[in-house]
């Protein structure tokens, strides 16, 4: 059983030593000269924190058992602590496992929600409002911080496209930050539902996708301007009319990668050119994570670009109140308090088929 744990916990005295290094570090006033830095260490600080309490944790246990056993052998009253300590310590030892499995490198980030329009004109717009409504919502009680960062309104009060950004207010704990919640949110949404504009009451099946962007910092991905097109025109609104009378809204082209990023929300020239230069960031670097490391993408993969109603991940039906995941096989028929931004059973059903997902993948 100890043997068989120690190869499980192969790495630890690698991370030990990874802990150590950075308390050293983060005690020495200089490391905070550079606040890029410090932000990084502390982030990793605070990652191993768990796993180093955890592993403290296992090894108390483990001692506490080895103990109780010799002394069972000279005094048989102690024999009958041992199955606790056993269940204790298989405990421990099963929330280290946990603990030690491949984490997503974005899960302490803020994110970039994209919300896009698709299948069924202006119902798909007035989906895309309520999507947008219900994130708002459930940020709001998670306690995080929300932005519109960009939004292209349709003639009906919907959204073709909005951009919103997703902090957390300080630092989080493991597992709390924007990223780790709403990284499974992305791909294509669909409705079933009678629209406004129906004069027959039918029942209409409409899309919207969502793109979840971790948030990069200007650490994160270095932009050389000289490789940027930026061209400047009028912002638009809902049927296309000029809603300012000057030059504001801003589109860039990232021409090594061809990303193009387009704002036109703000009525500054260059605060759309910094919202833009936000996204375009994100972007970057989710491309290059993909291009590098083709495990880390594996969470994008289900993030539909094209918004067809075929590549569904989730349906939201109306009639009969009842939101479906189609990856988990999660059903509910609370549909309207999830649309209120009660996400946590949903979102929960999804983190925990990625846990155990990562945990068969181990002891395969």
């Amino acid at each position: 059983m100890a043997e068989k744990n120690a190869n499980r916990f192969s790495t630890m005295p690698e991370i030990l030593k990874e802990y150590e290094q950075l308390e050293k570090d983060m005690a020495d006033p200089s490391m905070h000269a550079d606040q890029g830095k410090a932000r990084q260490l502390g982030k990793r600080y605070a990652q191993l924190g768990p796993v180093i309490a955890g592993y403290r944790a296992f090894k108390k246990s483990e001692e506490d058992l080895t103990a109780a056993r010799e002394l069972a052998e000279v005094e048989p009253d102690f024999a009958a602590e041992i199955p606790a300590l056993e269940k204790a310590y298989e405990d421990y030892a099963s929330a280290m496992e946990e603990l030690l499995l491949p984490r997503d490198p974005n899960d302490d980030r803020d994110v970039i929600l994209e919300i896009k329009a698709g299948a069924g004109g202006d119902e798909s717009a007035l989906f895309a409002g309520d999507l947008l409504r219900m994130y708002l919502r459930y940020a709001e009680k998670q306690g995080w911080k929300t932005e519109i960062i960009d939004v292209t309104e349709s003639d009906l009060g919907g959204y073709k496209d909005i951009s919103v950004a997703v902090k957390a207010r300080g630092a989080t704990a493991a597992g709390a930050a924007p990223f780790s919640k709403l990284k499974f949110e992305g791909g294509v949404h669909r409705v079933q539902r009678v629209p406004e504009t129906e004069s027959q009451g039918r029942i209409h099946t409409s899309a919207a996708g969502v793109l979840v962007l971790p948030e990069a910092e200007e650490i994160d991905v270095q932009i050389n301007m000289n490789e940027l097109r930026i061209d400047v025109y009028r912002s638009s609104g809902p049927g296309g009319q000029s809603v300012n009378t000057t030059d504001s809204a801003v589109r860039i082209t990232h021409i090594p990668t061809g990303i193009v990023v387009s704002c036109q929300n703000e009525k500054s020239q260059l605060q759309n050119k910094e919202s833009a230069l936000r996204i375009l960031r994100a972007r970057m670097l989710a491309a290059a994570q993909e291009a590098a490391d083709a495990a880390a993408s594996a969470t994008r993969k289900s993030q539909v670009r094209t918004v067809d109603r075929s590549e569904r991940i989730r349906t939201y039906n109306f009639p009969e109140n009842r939101i479906s995941d189609h990856r988990v096989n999660f059903k509910a028929n609370n549909l309207d308090a999830v649309l209120n931004g009660e996400l946590n059973e949903l979102i929960g059903a999804l983190l925990e088929a990625d846990k155990a997902e990562k945990l068969s993948a181990a002891e395969a």
